[in-house]
This record gives C-alpha cells, structure tokens and sequence, in this order.
C-alpha cells in the first residue's frame, strides 16, 4: 500500500528535534521559524513535557470516558486559571476541525438555528462543517457544501449588521488573527461592534483560537488584545494545536451560558490520559518560563526588526501579526524564497496564499535565534 498523495513534499526527512532547532536524517540542522504548523508551543522535546508524557505512559495511556479521569479535572482547573475563563466548562477532544465542529454544534442546539458567519479567507478545518465555514473552495467537496455558511468581509461591521439583523444566524466564527488567511488581524472596533450584536441578536460568538491562541499573540488568547474586560469574551473558544505541543488534542472552552446534557456531545479518544498528562505540562511550562510574555517580547523584536527590512526594500511589502504569529508580505511570489530558505540557508518557515511568509515558531524562541532568522533571511531577500 502506497500513502494518499495529497501533500506536496520538502525532499527532508526530519529526524529529531530541541526547542526551536530540528535535525533531518543526514544530521543537518535546521532553525525551526514553523513549530510544525503552529503546533509546538513550549519546543521540541522540551525534557519536562517528555518526562510526563513518558511517565503517563508507563502508567496508564488510555481508558475510555466511561469513568473518571482526574486528569480532565486539573487540566480544566489549570487551563481556566492560566486563561482567565475559570468559570467556563471545558469539552476534550482530538483535533481543532473537531474543535469547531462541536463549537458550531453546541451553537446550534442552544439557538436552534442553521446559519453561520464566517470570514473571508478564513480556514477553520476539513471536516463536515468546519470545511464549509473554510473559503477555499478547492477543499469543499459536494457533500459538503450546504448553503450554512456566509463569508463576509474583516473589520466591515456593516456588512456583518446586515445578516446578524436577520434573525437567522446560529453562530459566528471567526480568528482574531487569520492564519491562512495571511496573519490578518481583527480590529478592536470590528469586535466589540461584533460582540455588542451577537449578544442583541442571540447568536453565538465563537472564537476559533486554534492557531493564534495558546500564548502566541503575546496573551493567552489573540481575542483578549481587544477586550476591555472578561464580560466582552466570546461564548465559546475553540482550541488545538499548541495545547499538547504535538501530541493531537483539541479543547472547546464553553460559557456559562450554554448547560451541559447527558449525549449532547461525545468522543472516543478525547481527554484520553496520555493527552492531559502533556497538556498538563504544557500549561506548567508556559506558566513557568513565562512563554506568552517571551512571546510577546521577541514578537515585538521581530516585528521591529522586519519593518527596518522593509524600508531597506528588499521585497517585504508589508509585516503583520502579533508576538509570535507574523506573517511577511513579499512583492514576489514566497515559493523562491521559502525554498532557498529551507535548501541553502536550513531554515523552516510556513506560508499562506501566494506572497506570505509566515512565521510561527515556537514560544521559547530566544532574542539570539531571532537573529539567526533575521540574517537568513535578508541573505535570501
């Protein structure tokens, strides 16, 4: 049996890894400015994460959520405490589509309602109807494409008034900082507008925090730079990648507002033991080494750093983002560039449409690999 061709591949095998370097099979080092898609928030192999999940493992890997698991209930104790939302209700399970695919159902039995909202360019996953809230129609097969979704404009809030007014609308999803859609950010104004006519409305408001939350923005959540208090927050925060450092799980962080019922929602491997051990220790290590805080800080460097690029003009066009999540506009195509960065100057970073770089390494990332980056990149430039 041959694998399913659908990814187009760098010719590197990667064969280990330490916080934000990684090594192929031939022993070449290379600085890791992607984190495997945003998914290694405290860096690779950090020794505490392995020390739990190992001992976990020697322990207990797996039991079904037919009993108690402990686990659950410290990481919910944990999370609510590191975030902030310690009076909401946390939902495990495997993934960020499902993630979104349990936020999006538990909007529409509250409300009874069909209709989501979502932004242009956004991408919230490839299952059923996380796929259908994603614009791209390349990855929405027929099967999938049932008239649920509106895409509406970033920071238009008239648009948004327009179709909220109707009545109709179950829930709306958006990222407070678009990955995919090329590290475009949310205005302050634009949520708290949004926030304000989904409470008039009764429409849910969740926050899809999948990549840009977890302490990448410089605040545990990218929502939160545009609050002016906890009352503002979104009904209902979805959560994956960072949250076990690349083990799979994904996390719906649910308001008050919404009260559980027996079946309502179910998974087979979420929360599993092994899952919680390591979000478990993700969360200590974040909390102790002061990641969202070292986030923020070379974020800022990087971004200042870039923007002196910039008026050099050697081909950044624009720079956004925050802390950890930049994404870098180029008046070329990134293909060259990112190639030459990987083939000639070993060093990884991610993309999105034609002409963005961009950056999303782990949280650890020091002043000194800042640095290393910088200089690669302006020898590609």
């Amino acid at each position: 049996m041959k694998l399913f061709d659908v990814y187009p591949l760098f010719d590197i095998t990667i064969d280990k890894g330490l916080g934000c370097k990684v090594w192929d099979d031939k022993g070449q080092e290379y600085l890791d400015l992607y984190g495997g898609h945003a998914v290694i928030s405290v860096g690779h192999c950090h020794p505490k994460y392995v020390e739990a999940m190992t001992q976990q493992l020697n322990k207990l890997g797996f039991y079904s959520n037919s009993v108690q698991n402990p686990l659950q209930v410290a990481l919910a104790e944990k999370l609510g405490k590191v975030c902030g939302y310690d009076d909401y209700q946390l939902f495990l399970i495997n993934s960020g589509a499902e993630a979104n695919e349990n936020a999006m159902k538990l909007a529409s039995f509250y409300n009874g309602r069909t209709r989501i909202l979502s932004l242009e360019k956004a991408f919230h996953g490839r299952t059923s109807l996380a796929v259908e809230a994603t614009q791209n129609p390349k990855i929405i097969a027929p099967i999938n494409a049932n008239g649920h979704v509106t895409y509406l404009p970033i920071n238009d809030i008239s648009a948004w008034e327009e179709e909220l007014k109707k009545g109709d609308v179950c829930a709306v999803l958006i990222e407070c900082i678009q990955g995919v859609g090329g590290i475009r950010m949310v205005s302050k104004e634009f949520y708290l507008a949004l926030r304000e006519l989904c409470t008039k409305y009764d429409t849910v408001l969740v926050c899809d925090e999948i990549q840009c939350g977890y302490g990448r923005s410089g605040k545990f959540f990218a929502h939160q730079w545009l609050l002016d208090n906890n009352s503002q927050a979104p009904d209902v925060v979805t959560v994956a990648k960072g949250i076990c450092n690349g083990f799979p799980m994904g996390g719906v962080l649910i308001s008050p507002k919404f009260k559980p019922v027996y079946g309502q929602l179910g998974t087979t491997f979420g929360g599993n033991h092994l899952a919680c051990a390591g979000a478990l220790a993700v969360l200590n290590i974040i909390e102790n080494e002061k990641l969202v805080e070292n986030a923020r800080e070379i974020g800022d460097y990087l971004l200042s750093k870039l923007n002196e690029l910039k008026d050099e003009n050697c081909h950044i066009v624009d720079v956004r983002g925050r802390g950890l999540m930049i994404g870098i506009e180029l008046d070329i195509p990134y293909k060259e560039p990112r190639t030459r960065l990987v083939k000639e100057l070993h060093c990884f970073t991610g993309c999105s449409g034609t002409n963005v770089l961009r950056l999303l390494p782990p949280l650890c990332l020091s002043k000194v690999e800042a640095d290393d980056f910088l200089e690669r990149l302006k020898a590609v430039l």
